[in-house]
């Protein structure tokens, strides 16, 4: 028969168990409290998640336009050298021309007059980019800046679930191989405890075993008081049959998931 009890942190969900009202209706607030912090964790860790994507597929596009931007200024440098070069050739033609022929001298005059107002208009056009690549810089460098500040807290979230999950592995240690198992994924620590370390087929009271155990892990987990904790109980797979203090299975799983609140809140 395979049964564990589950410790999750990272979550909360509320208990049902046969308690008394005023106990039942604590543990309920506490959960109810802890489920609420839950999920403004995970709703901000998805927000967060959602914006990085949304400031890297920015910074992308910024800098694709960036490159194009790059591309038509130097076009527009190249031009105006050119254009410069060809003032060059025509002022000197206008030296040489000048003495032999008024003619000449008034064509040159305009071809330098338009010559000039293309340099100045060129001019214009390149400053006006210059400015549009350097405000693009700008745009991109703030996004890069909040790339890597999303970046840096879900680093932090991930580091505190690992020094979580190693805290809770080095307190346990002596229970691994006996029926305890940790592991982190997707943001939170799973600690199972499986049946054998903790129930007699049919009981909920915890073991001396499984009471250290449990002791053990809440001693971790009252130095990390902003996590929220989630239990699962599981029943036997033999059927109750319903004599006794218990009405069935599911009382069983209910009884046992609240016998190990009861040993994490005295820790707490």
């Amino acid at each position: 028969m395979f049964r564990k009890v589950c410790l999750i942190v990272g979550a909360a969900a509320t208990l049902s168990s046969c308690v008394s009202a005023k106990v039942y209706k604590d543990l309920e607030a506490r959960f109810a409290n802890l489920k609420a912090e839950n999920q403004e964790l995970q709703q901000d860790l998805s927000q967060e998640e959602r914006l990085r994507k949304q400031f890297e597929d920015q910074a992308a596009q910024l800098e694709k336009e960036l490159a194009q931007a790059t591309s038509e200024r130097d076009d527009l440098q190249r031009k105006y050298a050119t254009a410069q070069a060809n003032l060059k050739n025509l002022q000197d033609s206008y030296d040489a021309l000048e003495a032999n022929s008024s003619k000449a001298l008034a064509e040159n005059s305009k071809q330098n007059r338009e010559l000039l107002a293309q340099l100045d208009e060129k001019q214009a056009d390149l400053a006006a980019e210059q400015n549009r690549l350097e405000k693009m810089q700008r745009d991109l460098t703030e996004r890069s800046r909040r790339v890597e500040e999303l970046e840096s807290m879900i680093a932090a979230k991930d580091a505190k679930m690992r020094a979580l999950k190693d805290a809770i592995s080095k307190a346990l240690v002596d229970f691994e191989g006996n029926g305890l198992t940790v592991e982190q994924r997707d943001g939170k620590v799973y600690v199972s405890l499986e049946n054998k370390l903790l129930f007699e087929s049919g009981s909920w009271n915890v073991g001396a075993k499984g009471r250290q155990a449990v002791n053990q892990l809440g001693s971790v987990l009252a130095q990390n008081p902003e996590i929220a904790v989630l239990i699962e109980g599981h029943t036997d797979d033999v059927p109750y049959g319903g004599n006794g203090p218990l009405k069935d299975n599911w009382d069983l799983s209910t009884k046992r998931a609240t016998a190990i609140l009861s040993l994490i809140l005295f820790k707490l």
